[in-house]
């Protein structure tokens, strides 16, 4: 999967899709696409990624309270 980092504007490719789908865990592994050749795996924040279309990552994939306001209390 392909995403962009909103920092720089550059394309990302996610090395670790199990951490992009758990919430639990706030960074994931992957690499910057540009230039000829592969670049080095780097850790990413969540947070700092988005669609290449530009919108944001879902909640259910970022927090893991995302269900509390709809429970019953």
């Amino acid at each position: 999967m392909f995403l962009k980092d909103k920092r720089n504007g550059h394309m990302v490719e996610v090395l670790g899709m199990n951490d992009l789908f758990n919430l639990y865990r706030q960074d994931i592994v992957g690499r910057y696409l540009f230039g000829e050749e592969a670049q080095e795996p780097e850790t990413f924040h969540k947070l700092d990624l988005l669609f290449l279309s530009g919108e944001v990552l879902p909640r259910c994939w970022l927090d893991p309270e995302y269900r509390d306001e709809t429970l019953p209390h």
